[in-house]
């Protein structure tokens, strides 16, 4: 699945020319209210075409007339200024996880219009079960949100590949070769509510939580995101676009090896990451095996209240983690490297080890301390990202929603 851009940077060739056009004249009125005239100099079309293009995209329901326009200092009267229309088509996001599911309707500016969580351990279940009760929470989510989504994106905690959105494989879930549109559309259909017909897109968590720091959290052109759940992921953002790999399956940032000869990994390989850094290495580090419910909430709690056991395990699992970034930014050299999902809570404990690891290793190119920094969308990154993914491929290319 690639990342949509709605950027456009001049008016259209002959082909396709009214479609690029609709592209363009909305993604301008995706950065602000414009009026008519703001949008011609911002695009080079003529204001008759853009007046055209405009009437299309309201009769669509995309955008919406909101009142005179800023006053630009010209002679006249201000133009009417046209914005996005916050009650057009919504984007639907959908979150599996190990102990989770989510939900999450945005409306075209972006902005949350209903958010569902609900705490449900999936490791093993049947994907069909996980399906349905994911349905309801999405029916849930709409009927809240009271849009139309115009498609569904789900993050899922493993690789994605393949057309379809094939789960390869998700070790956390017990998970292979799942379908996963496949799998979730007849429990769509079986809970009702019209959504049965989106269409549906899949992609790694973490991806999904990369795209959304560089979209709703002011993320710099290149960086790394280093998220966790269960398991451990990241996202490798590269001139503002997201880093896939040859096989679409780059950011494994669980199975970097940061001591080879250390414990047997869940994907076969020793010494990986997720045994230092992961959901059950930090439960066991801090004497939680067994525990039940939130990890984060529980380590962020016990590293508060200031017990040793689980301030030990998180700067064990701080320094695992800045050897594994400092391979990254030795390799990569990105700007910054993003902490996010569950590490964003339990950073106040994370953040010196990993500092230490990193002065110490990266030593032949500048490196200073305040580029390890946290998201602030924290655990939401993924479903957000998920949700508004949708959103800009409708800002990106509305003419299949303003045909006519």
């Amino acid at each position: 699945m690639r990342e949509p851009d709605p950027v456009r940077t001049g008016p259209a060739s002959q082909q396709g020319m009214r479609r690029a056009n609709l592209a363009l004249v909305l993604g301008t009125i995706a950065g602000g209210p414009r009026s008519r005239a703001e949008v011609a100099a911002g695009t080079g079309l003529t204001r008759a075409a853009v007046s055209s293009l405009a009437e299309q995209l309201i009769a669509a329901g995309l955008v919406v007339e909101e009142g005179p326009a800023a006053p630009s200092g010209k002679v006249g009267r201000p133009g009417t200024a046209l914005g996005l229309n916050p009650d057009g088509p919504g984007g639907l996001g959908a979150e599996i996880g190990v102990r989770h599911l989510g939900a999450c309707v945005v409306d075209l500016r972006g902005e949350v219009r209903a958010w569902r969580r609900r705490e449900v351990s999936n490791h093993g279940r049947e994907p069909a079960a996980v399906m349905a009760d994911l349905a309801h929470l999405l029916h849930e989510a709409v009927t809240e949100s009271g849009l139309r989504p115009a498609g569904l994106t789900l993050a899922v905690p493993g690789l994605v590949g393949g057309s379809g959105g094939v789960l390869q494989r998700a070790a956390n879930l017990d998970w292979q070769d799942v379908p996963l549109a496949a799998a979730l559309r007849p429990a769509l259909r079986a809970a009702g509510g019209g959504v049965a017909g989106l269409p549906i897109e899949a992609d790694n968590e973490a991806n999904l939580g990369g795209l959304a720091e560089r979209w709703l959290g002011a993320g710099p052109d290149d960086f790394l995101y280093v998220s966790a759940e269960a398991g451990v992921g990241a996202a490798i953002v590269v001139g503002g676009r997201l880093l896939r790999g040859a096989g679409g399956f780059a950011g494994e940032f669980g199975h970097v090896p940061v001591h080879p000869d250390g414990p047997r990994c869940a994907c076969g390989a020793n010494g990986c990451l997720e045994q230092y850094a992961g959901e059950a290495a930090v439960l066991r580090a801090a004497g939680l095996t067994g525990a039940r419910g939130d990890w984060v909430a529980l380590l962020a709690d016990r590293a508060g209240a200031g017990e040793r056991a689980a301030l030990a395990a998180l700067a064990g699992a701080g320094a695992a983690l800045g050897t594994a970034a400092a391979g990254a930014v030795n390799l990569l050299d990105p700007a910054e490297v993003v902490l996010g999902g569950g590490y964003a809570r339990l950073a106040p404990w994370l953040l010196p080890a990993m500092r230490a690891e990193l002065a110490a290793r990266v030593t032949v190119r500048p490196w200073s301390e305040d580029r390890l920094t946290v998201s602030r969308l924290g655990r939401r990154g993924p479903l957000l990202g998920a949700a508004v993914r949708v959103v800009r491929a409708i800002v990106a290319d509305p003419g299949p929603l303003a045909a006519g």
